[in-house]
């Protein structure tokens, strides 16, 4: 998601940093009338940023020596590669039977990919360290993966923007954000999406946005939504703690019952993502 922040109502540290194919935003934000604590929260970026290319490094399957690409290969079994690899397959293979296969990092070219899950997984533990902090509030913006903390200041929900994908300059929606936020599609990066069950890259919706507490998981079932259109979206009511909207490619728009629409009348967030 390509963020564009509105005027934050309290003091913010901004980073942006290149890794895992994309740029990552990190933000900050200060307790609302307090002196803000600059030299602990450079320290909690420097922190998450070191996480963030220590999890690429683990994780990228363009990195010839990563654990990742070892194990795609069949030189590692899963008893010699890291244990939060074993532990993000393993979620996978959770969400690929709640999605009813519509995520299925196993069905995709080259080897199991679990990357529809990690970045929004990357995003969440780098989001673990900017809340040490302090501070009212900390964001984690990983291409549209959206991890939040707290308040941009004065009590203020986070909300983000969803760009319409059929006109870029445009919204589509404001979500109050309270967790995380995932939107994926097909309008920036192109056909890029796999579609699990004919091997074709395919999507039937032209954007959808996940919102819940767990960002690896938004991540996903955005995904999966993305590929899947109305039929997984059928799978996502079922799924606790977690909203869907779809936006078809006519511009008809599908939401799930509690999804978190939200009014703007104050300092927001908005972007578009292409996860």
């Amino acid at each position: 998601m390509n963020l564009r922040a509105g005027a934050p109502v309290a003091p913010r540290l901004r980073h942006v940093e290149h890794v895992m194919g994309t740029a990552v935003v990190l933000e900050c934000f200060a307790e609302e009338g307090s002196p803000y604590e600059e030299a602990r929260a450079v320290v909690a970026l420097a922190r998450a940023r070191a996480e963030l290319h220590r999890i690429d490094a683990v994780f990228s399957t363009w990195k010839p020596d990563s654990p990742m690409s070892r194990f795609r290969r069949g030189e590692l079994a899963e008893k010699e590669v890291p244990a939060e690899l074993v532990s993000v397959l393993a979620r996978c293979g959770e969400l690929r039977e709640a999605t009813r296969g519509w995520f299925d990092p196993w069905a995709l070219p080259g080897g199991v990919d679990p990357t529809g899950l990690v970045k929004g997984w990357a995003a969440g533990r780098a989001l673990e360290l900017l809340r040490e902090a302090g501070g009212s509030g900390a964001l984690v913006n990983a291409a549209g993966d959206v991890a939040v903390s707290g308040s941009p200041g004065g009590g203020e929900p986070w909300r983000i923007g969803i760009v319409d994908p059929s006109d870029p300059r445009q919204l589509a929606a404001v979500v109050a954000v309270q967790g995380s936020v995932a939107t994926s599609g097909t309008y920036e990066r192109g056909a890029h999406l796999v579609d699990p069950f004919s091997g074709r890259r395919r999507a039937r919706a032209a954007a959808a946005t996940v919102c819940g507490p767990d960002p690896g998981t938004a991540d996903a079932l955005a995904t999966a939504l993305a590929v899947g259109g109305p039929e997984a979206l059928d799978c996502l009511e079922e799924l606790p703690g977690y909203e869907a909207l779809l936006i078809g490619r006519d511009g008809h728009k599908r939401a799930t019952a509690g999804f978190p629409f939200a009014r703007v009348d104050g300092p927001s967030a908005s972007g578009a993502d292409d996860s």
